[in-house]
């Protein structure tokens, strides 16, 4: 216990010690003139911090992002509106019970992380997701199904081109796993059961045909899953966005 300064009265109950309180008052008065004495001879330190009472003057519009915003795109908006029923070449394309896809594998803006070029077709196996990579640090990703073991393809190749509502044409090693494929032998007309869906991007690799599409299918419930003959699919939905987006030879990466 400290001893009061002599001279003064001990307080009495409900009486406040005021010796405190008038140290602190000099104090800061002091501090205070300090300051701006500093002040006023330009006196700060090179990295904003004003040495009298060690604060930071640096604003936060100085210090820069990690990353710019995500991107804001007229086609990413509400999974009603995006897996809405639409009509598109002559076909009713039949709306999206959207909520019975996994959220992660609706169409939306992401983060970049692929580290490739503007423009490039990212496809992770594993993830089964599809990136196209945006100028600025984004990405548009979709959901999509993948090969079956064995039937799976990986690399990097091209888009040689793409079709609206395109003939599938089944090869002959399929036709000999399924036989009652055979009536599609001579390739089946685009439409509403067609397994390409509403869309299909051609990979080609060093000039020569794959085999492999980047491709639509009515069949939504696939979507994340690995049982297709090795082709990427995509919801109706998703693939008419990413062929709008899309030109003749975008890369393409598989892995």
């Amino acid at each position: 216990m400290r001893e009061l300064p002599q001279g003064l009265t001990p307080p009495r109950n409900g009486d406040e010690i005021e010796t405190d309180h008038h140290l602190s008052r000099r104090a800061i008065l002091s501090g205070a003139g300090a300051l701006a004495l500093l002040s006023a001879a330009g006196c700060s330190t090179s990295d904003g911090v004003l040495p009298a009472l060690e604060l930071d003057d640096v604003t936060t519009g100085s210090v820069r992002p990690i990353r710019p915003s995500i991107s804001v795109d007229k086609n990413i908006t509400s999974p009603g509106v995006m897996y809405a029923g639409l009509t598109d070449g002559g076909f009713n394309v039949p709306e999206v019970p959207y909520l019975k896809v996994k959220p992660e594998f609706r169409r939306q803006i992401v983060v970049d992380t692929t580290g490739e070029a503007p423009g490039t077709i990212v496809v992770h196996l594993k993830e089964r997701m599809l990136y196209l990579v945006q100028p600025g640090g984004d990405a548009i990703r979709y959901g999509v199904g993948i090969g079956k073991d064995g039937f799976r393809w990986s690399g990097r190749a091209n888009i040689q081109y793409g079709r609206e509502w395109p003939t599938w044409t089944p090869p002959p090693e399929m036709i000999a796993r399924k036989p009652e494929l055979v009536k599609w032998q001579a390739g089946q007309p685009g439409g509403l059961t067609n397994p390409l869906g509403a869309r299909a991007l051609y990979i080609y690799q060093d000039g020569k045909d794959t085999g492999y599409r980047i491709h639509g299918s009515p069949e939504w419930w696939s979507i994340g899953q690995a049982m297709s003959s090795g082709c990427v699919r995509l919801i109706n939905q998703d693939i008419i966005d990413l062929y709008s987006r899309v030109s003749k030879k975008n890369p393409v990466v598989v892995v």
